[in-house]
Parts: C-alpha cells; sequence; structure tokens
C-alpha cells in the first residue's frame, strides 16, 4: 500500500488559496513558474511589438496586420497538429519554444541589420503568444486528472496573472536603458527558463506515475489520471476537423469567438468614450492641464492597474472558491452576466464612468476566472483535444473573434453611423449568443467530466 504524503507548511500555507492536498505543491508550483516566466517573456516583448508596428506603420496598419494573424494561424496550427501527430509532448515542447526563442535571436540581428519588422514581428508576437500559452496549458491538462485540475488550476493561473503585471514592470524598467530590440533577448531568455521548468515538471510527474504504477493494485488501476509518460500525442485526425467533429469542442470555439468579439467591441466602445472625454476636458478646462494624449494616457494607467490588482485578487481568492463550491457550470455563466449587466447600463448610460466600471469587472473577471474555467473545460478531453484542439481553440477562434470585432467596428461606423448606445446594444445581443452557448457548454462538462470532479 502507498505511503500517504504528510502535508508539509508550503501545503498548509497554499489552501489559503486553494484545496490544495499533501504532495501536490511541488508540481503545482513549478508550473506556476512556468507559465509565469511565459507571460513576462509576452509581456516583454509585448512593448517592441508596438513600437515597430506604430513607428513603421501606424495604427491603420496595425489593424490590418491583426486581421492577418487569423489568417496566418489557419496555416500555423495544422502543422503544429502535424508536428504533434508525430513528436511525444516533452519533444513537442522543446520543439516549439526553441523554435520561437531561434526566433527572436533572428529578429535581434535582422533589427541591427536595419531591415524593417513591424508588420512581420507583428504577425509573429500574434501567434507566439497564443500558441505558446495554449501549449502550456495542454501540458497542465495532460498532467492532472479532471478532479485534481479543478483543484489546482487556480493556483497554476495565478502565474499567468503575475507574470502579466511582472513583464510590463520589467520593460518598463528596462527598456529605457538596454534599448527596445535587447528586449528581444530579454524575452528568449525568459523563455528558456520557461523550458528548464517544463522539462522539470515533465520528469518529476513521470517519476511521481512510475511510483504510483509501481505500489498501485494491477486489478484496478486508476482511470482517473491522465498519462505521464511519452508516448504518441495522437495522429487520428487534424486540430480543425477535431473540433468541428466534437460538439463539445465547437461549443468551446464558439464561445471563445464571441466572448473576444464582445470584448473587443467593448475596448472599441472604451476606447472611443475616452478619446470624446479627453477632448471636452481640454476644451473646458478641466483636464486638470493634460493634454489629450497625456490624459488618454493617465486613464489607461489607472485602468491597468486596477484591472491587473482586481484579476490578482480574484484569482488568488475567489476563484478557487467559485469551482468548488458553485462548480463549471455555474463559473462559466459568471462572466457573460456580468457583461450582460455591464452592456445593458452602458445603452442607457453611455459616460465613462460608467464604461470604465463595466470594462474594468469583465476585464479582471476574464483575466482570472474566466481564464481558469476555459482550460478546465479541457480536462475530460482527450489527449489528442488537448493538444491539437485546443491550439486551435486557442488561437485561431480567439483571433477570428477579434476580426469579427474589427468588421462590426468598420461596418457600424463607416456605413451604419452607428453611437456608442448603439454599440453597447449590439453588443448585448452578442453576449446573448455567449450566454446560451455558455449554458450548453456547462451542461455537456457535466455530463462528460467524472463525477467526482
Amino acid at each position: 500500500m502507498a505511503t500517504v504524503p504528510t502535508a508539509r507548511p508550503l501545503d498548509r500555507f497554499l489552501r489559503l488559496f486553494t484545496d490544495i492536498r499533501a504532495g501536490e505543491s511541488g508540481t503545482a508550483l513549478l508550473l506556476t513558474l512556468n507559465v509565469f516566466l511565459l507571460l513576462t517573456a509576452y509581456y516583454v516583448i509585448k512593448p517592441v511589438r508596438e513600437a515597430l508596428i506604430l513607428a513603421g506603420g501606424g495604427a491603420e496598419v496595425k489593424s490590418y496586420s491583426a486581421a492577418g494573424q487569423a489568417l496566418l494561424l489557419l496555416g500555423a496550427v495544422p502543422l503544429y497538429a502535424l508536428l504533434a501527430g508525430k513528436l511525444p509532448r516533452r519533444r513537442l515542447i522543446n520543439t516549439v519554444t526553441l523554435f520561437f526563442m531561434g526566433c527572436l535571436g533572428a529578429f535581434y540581428l535582422l533589427a541591427h541589420a536595419e531591415i524593417p519588422l513591424g508588420i512581420i514581428f507583428f504577425l509573429w508576437v500574434g501567434v507566439f503568444n497564443l500558441m505558446v500559452i495554449a501549449q502550456f496549458w495542454s501540458f497542465a491538462n495532460d498532467l492532472y486528472s479532471t478532479e485534481e485540475g479543478k483543484r489546482l488550476f487556480p493556483i497554476v493561473a495565478f502565474g499567468a496573472s503575475l507574470g502579466a503585471v511582472t513583464g510590463s514592470l520589467v520593460t518598463s524598467a528596462l527598456i529605457g536603458p538596454l534599448g527596445v530590440y535587447q528586449m528581444m533577448l530579454v524575452a528568449a531568455a525568459l523563455l528558456g527558463a520557461a523550458l528548464v521548468a517544463t522539462n522539470v515538471v515533465d520528469a518529476r510527474e513521470r517519476r511521481r506515475a512510475q511510483a504510483t504504477k509501481a505500489t498501485e493494485d494491477p486489478s484496478t488501476p486508476d482511470r482517473s489520471r491522465p498519462s505521464a509518460d511519452e508516448g504518441s500525442i495522437g495522429k487520428g485526425g487534424n486540430a480543425f476537423g477535431l473540433v468541428f467533429r466534437n460538439r463539445y469542442l465547437l461549443l468551446i470555439a464558439l464561445l471563445m469567438l464571441f466572448l473576444n468579439w464582445v470584448n473587443t467591441t467593448g475596448e472599441y466602445i472604451l476606447g472611443r468614450t475616452v478619446s470624446d472625454a479627453a477632448a471636452h476636458a481640454v476644451a473646458t478646462g478641466t483636464s486638470g492641464g493634460l493634454d489629450e494624449r497625456a490624459y488618454i494616457g493617465k486613464f489607461y494607467s489607472d485602468f491597468f492597474s486596477v484591472v491587473n490588482v482586481a484579476g490578482v485578487l480574484l484569482q488568488l481568492f475567489v476563484v478557487s472558491r467559485v469551482l468548488k463550491y458553485a462548480g463549471v457550470r455555474i463559473a462559466i455563466m459568471v462572466l457573460p452576466l456580468i457583461a450582460l449587466v455591464g452592456y445593458g447600463i452602458l445603452a442607457f448610460l453611455p459616460i465613462l464612468g460608467v464604461v470604465r466600471w463595466a470594462k474594468t469587472a469583465e476585464n479582471a473577471t476574464d483575466y482570472s476566472l474566466q481564464n481558469t474555467v476555459r482550460n478546465v473545460l479541457f480536462l475530460p478531453t482527450s489527449r489528442e483535444e488537448k493538444y491539437k484542439a485546443k491550439q486551435a481553440i486557442d488561437s485561431f477562434f480567439v483571433r477570428a473573434g477579434d476580426v469579427f470585432s474589427a468588421g462590426l467596428v468598420f461596418v457600424g461606423t463607416a456605413v451604419l453611423h452607428l453611437g456608442t448606445k448603439q454599440f453597447a446594444l449590439v453588443n448585448l445581443g452578442l453576449v446573448a449568443v455567449w450566454l446560451a452557448l455558455a449554458l450548453m457548454i456547462g451542461r455537456a462538462y457535466n455530463r462528460i467530466a467524472p463525477a467526482d470532479a
């Protein structure tokens, strides 16, 4: 009979934030470190992306390039699925991460050769940040059972929230003394550190799986734990085919599309309202001596600070408790209900204060609870679906939401001449569809997840 691990002080400390059990803290914290490093790397190169695209082409080129990312992912996702069908888990992650590290080194050399990089680097970052993060969560899904993932993902996802904040602070501190291009090398180093963490976790979990297998009764194997070996991920289908053949996965894909469509359109509503407020404040002398750019900059600085802090606090103290006591079926409804209330109010009171706090609630919940829940949804899926279908959903379908939002904004402004109230009403309609999808997914999850999860 296997010895039951004794809870250590670290286990007891982490129980302040989630239901963690003896012996689980090591892998959970290593995964937290892993995603922390990945998000820090992304937020280090995000300002570099903005500097190159805006200086090289302007906001219009940036808008067109955002749509181009979705087209690029139509080719990148099948290539990833092909690679996943040929390589075992550890080699797949190592290969993909080393590829992106090599790209950063190449971009650094090209930049010093004064070759224009604005558009290509913008496109590359759009693929990088979606695919690498999706790959990490595929890895985490592969390690944990459904029951374990529901308990431990809130701690792991905290690393993502903290990494976003840390990456912004690191860039703010280093981009001045080091320069824009050197930040590419900083990001590459962070990816290398994340890769080390991945390999340590992989080796640790394979040893644990082997020890468990050696001590368990072979007549009653534990089928609740995903395989931690280096076997094939699966060669049975391509990424998009897996999504369209499985109703549960297709519902998740549509949910992510509508979620991002609503959120991105909401960002447009916020930006439009802030711009109008800045112009009015300057014209009436109530801007505190700030010009329009400074007024907008100060607003967004304060806005992002509040969103990030709120997201971190929700991740630490709320997410695990919602999943434990309310379950996935309720947790997945929280964000669309917040959006429904927020845009309902905006349709009647489209003033800056209302828009600001509606988007603060929406974004903070999106970055914490919703981000955790959407990864929990993949726990009861097959190994092949975790790696291949998740890539398609977390990259292409997410980016497709941006494309639909861009189309809506173009038609709404250039053709229909919609105001802020009208855009809020359109978003209300989109939220209604999103809410229906969330309801169907919650029911489907309860049908396919283990009873004890």
